[in-house]
């Protein structure tokens, strides 16, 4: 067993020995592309949603130097009958060239990344292979190899694009590298060849070169279009479901603050990193951290683009965002617009993407806080304003200055008017989570909250350390404020917070035109219970 050629089973072995959720069933598709015009994949998720997990699994099983039978023998891959042929057929019988690039890049500059990972490969096969030629290139050993053995390599690496992140500003190290891919997979026939497989996660997609993918014949499989891969990389529902139930987790809360990605037919994806941190702690609160490998969530939300103050505003207000992601140059740097921002922040998983609707919007609670705590080191005077009004209004509405929110509403209406259309009590709902998207300080937010007889409009529940009171939310267009409250009163809309012992303000809101049809006018009622 090499660093980087047959290292072996002994990382999926480590893998099962903790909480595991069965993913092998990825195998099978894999495998459906060995020896074919698919043998080449690529799948692209945020960190932390078990890219290496599932390539460890597939190194256990390819690795021709180690018996992996027992680690699969109870998992779907081994007992699903579609699958078994292949399954059989395909354990354990490759050699693996295993390249895990955060780790690489730990053990060398970034400048000779390539040729340290060309020498140790090299010295690796000639140990193994000692009757193997050692050709002048790479590539011509790797083929040499081949002819010796008659067996093909399956080859897998795991954050392949690290190196683009960390040399974000070395365009001479992003290009050595990308020659060094392109080398090994652009020329299909060498390709098939030497290569059973090969098999890459990341974060970003692939690497564009000028207008064309650098390595063009990898069947791509991102958060955008995950396809076939949606449920094998990060958690379903139902996964999660069973896991709050074997180790007694929350499912409600582990929901309300993991979930959120929508991934094709899969529907729901949670972060597995931070549901298995959820339920060995048995606390939720966010796990997220930056890493070096990327900028900060604050340099990205503060790029000098028309909009994009608003559109983190609406964002924070839980407003799905319409976004275009043709275009995006998959790397950290390369920005034409507001909407390559939306597209990145999409792969780092800071924003979930609904393809049907081609919107955005912060996916959880654990994302939110990271937003909410990004936004107020933003160095941007709009930004810095946005923030500075809704924290006014909040204060405004607790301390039932029922004029100065009537105010704050119609300002936001007046400036958003183009884009969101208010004209009935749907886009005032809109408007509302848009005045007081800087809620996450000291609040929960829930819409249409099942309460007393009815469904309220919009509740802010305080956080459990927050001095403030609830505020229960009623809206009306067309008609006045006081309507507003006295629909909250009959239909009971506070018992809905009957384990809340806090102080309540009901809180209703209003806008009309005038007799013409024209103009705009809120009004608003306080009264606290």
């Amino acid at each position: 067993m090499g660093n980087y050629l047959n290292p072996g089973n002994s990382g999926f072995a480590r893998i099962r020995n903790s909480i595991y959720v069965d993913k092998s069933s990825l195998i099978g598709l894999i495998n459906e592309t060995i020896n074919t015009i698919r043998q080449l994949t690529c799948v692209s998720r945020p960190r932390r949603f078990g890219k290496s997990f599932a390539a460890q699994m597939l190194c256990a099983y390819y690795d021709r130097s180690c018996d992996s039978s027992e680690l699969f023998a109870d998992l779907a891959i081994a007992r699903d009958p579609v699958y078994t042929d292949s399954y059989q057929k395909h354990r354990n019988q490759y050699d693996v060239i295993y390249l895990d690039m955060t780790a690489v890049i730990g053990e060398t500059s970034l400048g000779e990344l390539v040729s340290y990972m060309k020498r140790n490969l090299v010295s690796e096969l000639t140990k193994a292979y000692p009757d193997s030629n050692v050709a002048e290139g790479f590539v011509p050993t790797l083929a040499n190899v081949v002819e010796a053995t008659g067996r093909k390599f399956v080859m897998i690496i795991d954050e392949w694009d690290a190196p683009i992140r960390e040399a974000w500003d070395e365009p001479e190290v992003q290009r050595e590298y990308l020659e060094f891919l392109r080398s090994l997979f652009k020329n299909s026939g060498a390709t098939a060849k030497i290569f059973a497989a090969a098999y890459m996660t990341g974060i970003l997609p692939i690497k564009k070169d000028g207008s064309q993918s650098a390595i063009s014949d990898f069947m791509e499989f991102s958060i955008v279009h995950p396809m076939e891969f949606a449920e094998y990389v990060g958690f379903t529902e139902e996964e999660v479901r069973k896991l709050c139930t074997e180790y007694d987790g929350d499912y409600s809360m582990m929901k309300q603050w993991y979930d959120g990605y929508t991934l094709g037919k899969a529907g729901s994806i949670y972060n597995p990193s931070s549901v298995m941190k959820a339920l060995r702690s048995k606390e939720f609160c966010s796990y997220w951290t930056e890493t070096s490998a990327s900028k900060s969530l604050m340099e990205y939300i503060s790029l000098d683009f028309d909009g994009m103050s608003r559109t983190v505003a609406e964002l924070l207000g839980g407003i799905a965002v319409p976004v275009d992601t043709n275009g995006f140059a998959n790397d950290l740097v390369t920005f034409r617009d507001r909407d390559d921002v939306l597209t990145l922040l999409i792969h780092l998983g800071y924003l979930s993407y609904d393809r049907e609707s081609a919107t955005v919007r912060i996916p959880n609670e654990e994302i939110r806080l990271a937003f909410a705590r990004a936004v107020r080191r933003v160095k941007r005077n709009e930004t810095i304003q946005r923030v500075q009004e809704s924290d006014q209004l909040i204060r405004d509405t607790v301390q039932g200055n029922e004029a100065a929110v009537a105010a704050q509403i119609e300002k936001i209406h007046r400036e958003e008017t183009t884009p969101l259309f208010y004209h009935n009590e749907q886009s005032l709902r809109s408007v509302i989570k848009l005045a007081y998207f800087s809620y996450k300080d000291q609040y929960l937010k829930f819409e249409e909250l099942p309460s007393g007889d009815g469904y309220a409009d919009i509740v802010y529940l305080p956080k459990k350390l927050s001095p403030l009171p609830a505020l229960v939310i009623e809206l009306k267009w067309n008609q006045d404020a006081e309507g507003a409250i006295a629909q909250i009163q009959k239909k009971k809309y506070p018992e809905g917070l009957k384990g809340y012992g806090g102080e309540i303000l009901l809180v209703g809101i209003s806008y009309d035109r005038n007799e013409k049809g024209e103009g705009r006018r809120h009004t608003c009622v306080i009264e606290r219970v």
